[in-house]
């Protein structure tokens, strides 16, 4: 997701340390300790500006939430959401998701989302999508074992390449949608995106994979 640059975006992320962890080197095994419990972490890699990470949150008092992108003005949309709601289970992070292994231990995560991702549709570009093995190994890493990863988007072909990316790389996957909103699925949490192109009558499609 791009934006326009906004004005005062940083100054934003740093005078909010509540919620915005400017250094999550540092707290690489003790995300639980910059929680202040126990209770499951979920994160999600390409938060935007934070529908989803913030709606699962408020839904969910009983899990961690961790917002993840890079882009500086997308995040301090996010932190708008996040002072507006007051959430003590939601931090967010300026970081890359090929580099959460420098973030987060092994096993430390209990479920990771990508939503709406961008499809790199050139073929030679298909080692930058989110989905591409070299990601989801590192995925594997922070998850524990038969940890899940739960994928949306609104791309066909980004969607078919992603279960073969996911089937080859060995994991199995538990639950398949190809019209999530005309199906059964029941408390979906909605994004930007998705709501923008679910009402312009475009399926949305889902998978939860688990890693073995």
């Amino acid at each position: 997701m791009r934006v326009r640059k906004r004005k005062g975006a940083e100054s934003m992320l740093e005078n909010n340390p509540q919620y915005v962890i400017l250094d999550p080197e540092n707290y690489k095994g003790k995300w639980h300790e910059v929680f202040g419990n126990d209770k499951p972490i979920h994160i999600e890699v390409g938060s935007g500006k934070g529908r989803f990470v913030t709606g699962m949150a408020a839904a969910n008092p009983d899990i961690n939430y961790i917002g993840i992108d890079i882009q500086l003005s997308v995040l301090s949309y996010a932190l708008d959401r996040v002072l507006a709601q007051r959430l003590p289970n939601v931090k967010l992070l300026r970081v890359d998701g090929s580099s959460l292994t420098n973030y987060f231990a092994e096993a430390e995560i209990d479920r990771l989302y990508l939503n709406f991702s961008d499809p790199w549709p050139k073929k030679k570009h298909a080692k930058r999508r989110l989905t591409y093995k070299t990601f989801l190994e590192t995925y594997q890493q922070i998850l524990p074992e038969k940890g899940e990863l739960h994928f949306k988007t609104d791309n066909r072909g980004l969607f078919e390449y992603s279960l073969a990316s996911f089937s080859q790389y060995g994991m199995i996957l538990e639950q398949v949608w190809l019209d999530l909103h005309d199906s059964d699925y029941e408390g979906n949490v909605m994004t930007e995106y998705e709501e923008k192109f679910s009402q312009k009558g475009q399926p949305i499609y889902r998978v939860e994979a688990r890693f073995v």
